[in-house]
């Protein structure tokens, strides 16, 4: 008989952790608290307790053909930068090629998650579920996936503002934001320049009063294109860009990177100035914050010292007064409440996990948390390749290496994000995108071989190498092979180009024969345009009209 599998969540993670469970012969099994699949990208009027909740003009920050499903690009008449109710389409296009939706029972929640007492042989778990109709059930499964979503218990720090609550107008946090309308014609503060916070504030700066945006530490901000307006990740994500930035002193990088943001918007001038560089954390990406703050909209402040009434006051001494709501952007926790409390380490919940999949500490390793990570790259293909590397080791096929080992490895992990993220836990949560996705590859036995392809198949190699980092280079060899992901990665930009392609517009042929080598070749030139390469000679360059204007 095949091995039933709990998977505990329908949203991105869950989805792919169905299918492959089915890829590797086991049975799933996926319980879905509300009634449709989408988890975080499932829009709703009224956010639930405990569960994911977005605002109605949510757009994403990655590409389709960065974020999609390896084996399962998203139609190209998509846009590249798809909404909330888009990627909802996605999803079910996803669900029904793959005869998904008969394996997820909905409207039915987990109350717990308990090994079982013959655990140590057996590695079978006992859950606990309550259905619609409020029936309890006990199940027991041979392993669980849990694909809960980590945006679920939203950070509302009103200790840290002195006086907030004489404040006669409302306060909320951005889980509970939906539309700009309750806000017409108000003056706001909001606090917080994550990606929320900005795209908050630049919503509400079209229908507000005035909006103010609180930062404590500032961010450096970047839109979601780059030059002939291609996708920033697409021409950004290279293992390429990545491998020399690695042999790139970390004081040379910054300094580049922040000089050429520098360019398109000076953040001191802005108002937007962080106090750390823009390698250590994760930058903002926004295509119109810039252009709200020069018109005047939207006005950069610093943190809130305290609150009096209606009257705001920041730490540089400047006061607000009027102010009629306050929306906080301050981040979120992560909570399952339905795992073994000998799961957690500390009092602060943290899991400790390796690779951030296996609890270390379990005698078989039947139990895999999927999506809990945080990357400056797409977390679906993360999340997919998780669930692949998860299935196969519930299924018998790959093997954990010994507790101390994975200790060790936990440890390094942390230690090495410490240094940007104070907080250990924030700090856990930290990987870096091809890196990562490359370390899974490994365990799963799919991580292309970029040697062999530049030798064997020159035309995927050099785009595998030079080109985007897509999540068809992790369907090219081994287990879950598509056939279809050599041609998925020749014609990316093929997709990039289609919802654009909306009117005839007559081009020279030299002109169309030089864009599409740009594109459909690989984007080489492209690429070098944008390579360290080129860069580190602009950066020079300037550098030396400097000093000889200064002679």
């Amino acid at each position: 008989m095949a091995k039933r599998v709990a998977v505990i969540g329908a949203g991105s993670s869950g989805l792919t952790s169905i299918k492959c469970c089915l890829d590797e012969g086991l049975e799933p099994v996926c319980f879905e608290s509300s009634d449709d699949i989408g988890g975080l990208w499932k829009f709703k009027e009224q956010p639930e307790a405990d569960r994911c909740s977005i605002y109605r003009s949510v757009i994403v920050n990655t590409s389709k053909e960065m974020m999609c499903y390896s084996d399962f690009p998203m139609p190209d008449h998509f846009p590249n930068f798809v909404n909330n109710s888009t990627i909802m389409q996605y999803f079910r296009l996803y669900a029904e090629h793959f005869s998904l939706l008969k394996h997820i029972h909905f409207q039915t929640t987990v109350r717990s998650v308990r090994q079982r007492p013959d655990f140590s042989n057996s590695g079978q778990w006992e859950v606990v579920t309550v259905d619609r109709d409020g029936r309890e059930e006990t199940h027991v499964f041979d392993g669980v996936l849990v694909c809960a979503g980590h945006f679920t218990q939203p950070i509302k720090p009103l200790s840290d503002f002195p006086g907030i609550d004489t404040l006669p107008g409302t306060i909320i946090h951005s889980w509970e934001y939906k539309n700009p309308d309750p806000y017409l014609g108000k003056r706001v503060v909001v606090v917080g320049i994550g990606n929320s916070g900005g795209d908050i504030a630049v919503e509400l700066s079209r229908a507000c009063e005035k909006t103010f945006l609180s930062t404590r530490k500032g961010a450096w901000v970047i839109g979601r294109v780059v030059d002939r307006g291609l996708p920033l990740d697409m021409i950004m994500m290279t293992r390429a860009r990545d491998l020399f930035y690695w042999l790139l002193p970390r004081a040379l990088l910054n300094l580049i990177w922040e000089r050429s943001l520098n360019q398109r918007h000076d953040h001191k001038l802005y108002g937007l100035q962080p106090v750390h560089r823009i390698l250590d954390q994760r930058v903002v990406i926004n295509d119109d914050l810039p252009g709200r703050i020069l018109l005047g909209e939207l006005v950069m402040k610093p943190n809130v010292q305290r609150f009096q009434g209606s009257t705001v006051v920041f730490d540089d001494g400047t006061v607000e007064e009027k102010i009629d709501a306050v929306i906080l952007c301050t981040g979120y926790d992560y909570r399952f409440p339905f795992l073994p409390t000998s799961l957690s380490s500390g009092s602060d919940g943290d899991l400790k996990l390796y690779r951030r999949i296996f609890p270390p500490s379990l005698e078989r390793p039947t139990l895999a948390i999927l999506g809990l990570i945080q990357t400056k790259g797409p977390i679906m293909p993360a999340a997919e390749l998780q669930a692949r590397w998860a299935t196969r080791v519930i299924a018998g096929l790959n093997h954990l290496p010994p507790t101390e080992n994975m200790d060790k490895t936990i440890e390094k992990d942390v230690r090495a994000n410490l240094k940007s993220y104070p907080c250990p836990k924030l700090a856990a949560l930290q990987v870096d995108h091809i890196p990562y996705l490359d370390a899974i590859a490994k365990e799963v036995g799919v991580c292309p071989n970029i040697a062999w392809l530049l030798l064997r198949d020159p035309a995927v190699g050099f785009r595998v190498f030079f080109g985007p980092c897509s999540p068809y280079q992790f369907r090219l060899n081994g287990p879950g092979h598509w056939s279809g992901a050599r041609q998925a990665i020749l014609t990316q930009w093929d997709r990039v180009a289609k919802p654009m392609k909306t009117r005839p517009i007559p081009e020279p042929s030299s002109f169309s024969l030089f864009f599409w080598l740009g594109l459909s070749g690989g984007a080489a030139c492209q690429h070098f345009h944008h390579s360290p390469y080129f860069e580190i000679k602009q950066l020079l360059e300037k550098s030396e009209s400097a000093r000889a204007g200064i002679l």
